[in-house]
This record gives structure tokens, C-alpha cells and sequence, in this order.
């Protein structure tokens, strides 16, 4: 299958593999990945790609025998919707091209780590498109608009280094097999932690309503004042006094 999922304890790993066209996405695939993403019931969702390639976009082909339609739910959309859905932390875990939406995707995800020889391409404007997954909103807020302009006009290529330099990507490895222990550590150490606290962490961090930060402090206290009483939190704070 070019989407494989597993799932171990608190960690779902989705895995695009489909190496011999570098992970390029055809609709079929896109319809998986979203049920995929639909299907995550744990905490913790990892997303990588096999064969030494994040994900090299859309396969052109497949993208260009599409139908005529209504463009708004397309499988890629749908796919989309259901990255932006899920409650899990996902976690990118990049090996090679992030191309397109490879690349668009990673604006989503909640931590991005990448090898030395990845990098991030947004190709559009060169191949006669636009940007797409909402990067034209997210990648100025992200990056200052004038890099965002640069990147996205262009069309040229950015560096995992460059990226991190950006604040795009969390942290460099120098190669597959430490990027691969650094997210294993990562995630093992986010299994670790309180479910509730690391969801609604992550819940608040995406919580896109337009608050002032007094409202925003109030949505904190109410999510703090539950966990005080969650049994796992509990625990954990007084296996901390009892280190004092």
C-alpha cells in the first residue's frame, strides 16, 4: 500500500510509500492519507516518508487527468480538512524533497523535524498555479511577508537549515538515522505526559478565534483548573514535591 499506518501504544506512525515516484501523491493516496487521519485515535500522530523523500507533491499526472467539478472537495481537500481535524500532535518527521504540499503541509503539523539534505520547495507560482492548504495565510504569519513573497513567487528551494533558520522546522539531524532516534525520543517523551494536558495544550495552540489576550486567559484557566483535578496531573506533581 503507498499509505501505511501503524499504531503502537500512544503513537500512530502514517507513512507515505510509494518511494520510486519520491512519495508523489496521487487522489487515491490522498483518500488514504485522510482516512488515515480520521482513523487517529491516539494522543501522538507521526507522518513521514519512505525511501528517502518527504513527499514530492502532486503526482502531475494523476493531477492533470482530474475531472471538471466542483474544486472545493477534491481528494487533496479532503485530505487537507482531515490533517486540520485531528486532535493528535503530528509530528513531521522529514527525510529529502517536501515539495508543494509536502511543504505546505509541514505549516499544519505541530512539530517538523528534518534531515541535513531535506528541503522545502513551494513551486506554484513557476508551474502557472497558486499556493494551496491556506500557505498564502500561514506562511507570511510564519515567516514576515516578505520572505513569505520570495518564497512562494520564486518558487525556489529552502534548505532544512534555512528552514529552521525560520522557524519552520524544529531541528536538523545530520541523516535518516538520527532523525529517526530524535523523533523517537520526542515522541516518547510527549507519551509520557499527561493525555489531557498535551491535548488541551495543543487544542489552545490552535485555537484560531479572533480573543484578546484576556479572553484567551480565561480559556487557559479553565483547561488549568480541570487538570488540577485529573488523576494522571495529580500524580505528577506530587512525585515532584516528593523529589524536593
Amino acid at each position: 500500500m503507498s499509505i501505511e499506518t501503524t499504531v503502537d501504544g500512544q503513537v500512530t506512525t502514517i507513512t507515505i510509500n510509494r518511494p520510486e515516484k519520491r512519495n508523489a501523491l496521487t487522489k487515491a493516496m490522498y483518500v488514504a492519507l485522510a482516512d488515515a487521519f480520521d482513523a487517529v485515535r491516539t494522543p501522538i500522530a507521526v507522518l513521514s516518508g519512505a525511501g528517502g523523500a518527504f513527499t514530492a507533491g502532486n503526482d502531475l499526472g494523476d493531477f492533470l487527468a482530474h475531472e471538471a467539478g466542483d474544486r472545493t472537495k477534491t481528494p487533496a481537500r479532503v485530505f487537507q480538512e482531515a490533517l486540520l481535524a485531528t486532535q493528535a500532535v503530528v509530528v513531521a518527521s522529514v527525510d529529502g524533497p517536501a515539495v508543494g504540499i509536502g511543504a505546505t503541509l509541514l505549516l499544519h503539523c505541530d512539530l517538523v523535524y528534518a534531515t541535513e539534505r531535506s528541503y522545502l520547495q513551494f513551486p506554484f507560482v513557476p508551474l502557472g498555479l497558486v499556493p494551496e492548504f491556506g500557505s498564502s495565510y500561514a506562511l507570511p504569519r510564519r515567516v514576515g511577508p516578505q520572505r513569505a513573497t520570495e518564497l512562494l513567487l520564486f518558487g525556489e528551494r529552502l534548505s532544512a537549515v534555512e528552514a529552521a533558520q525560520l522557524g519552520l522546522v524544529n531541528e536538523v539531524l545530520p541523516d535518516e538515522t538520527a532523525l529517526g532516534k530524535r523523533v523517537s525520543e520526542r515522541v516518547a517523551t510527549l507519551a509520557e505526559r499527561s493525555v489531557r494536558a498535551v491535548t488541551a495544550t495543543r487544542a489552545l495552540l490552535h485555537d484560531r478565534t479572533d480573543e484578546s489576550v484576556e479572553e484567551r486567559m480565561e480559556s487557559e484557566s479553565k483547561h488549568f483548573a480541570e487538570l488540577l483535578h485529573d488523576p494522571d496531573t495529580v500524580a505528577t506533581l506530587r512525585a515532584k514535591l516528593d523529589r524536593r
